[in-house]
């Protein structure tokens, strides 16, 4: 897991597979294509990403992309690699 931390709050905490999503996520696929990349369904998915955007305290996936990058949790080159 990776963890950082948001402000003076406990550290953030995304799972490897909520950053597989996240990174899916913020190269531009959406929910059922990262669903079929990662042989699951849109809705545990969407699941993932409602953890992911509490976690960052964010409300859509550019936030969580700025979010993520600023805290350390991806790079900004993760964008354009492939999973």
């Amino acid at each position: 897991m990776s963890n950082t931390h948001i402000g003076h709050d406990e550290p953030v905490k995304l799972t490897r597979r909520e950053l597989e999503v996240l990174t899916l996520v913020i190269g531009g696929k959406s929910s059922k294509e990262v669903a079929d990349q990662l042989y699951v369904s849109k809705r545990t998915v969407d699941f993932h990403l409602a953890n992911i955007y509490d976690k960052l305290q964010v409300t859509n996936r550019m936030q969580a992309f700025h979010r993520a990058t600023s805290l350390g949790l991806i790079s900004y080159d993760t964008q354009t690699a492939s999973v």
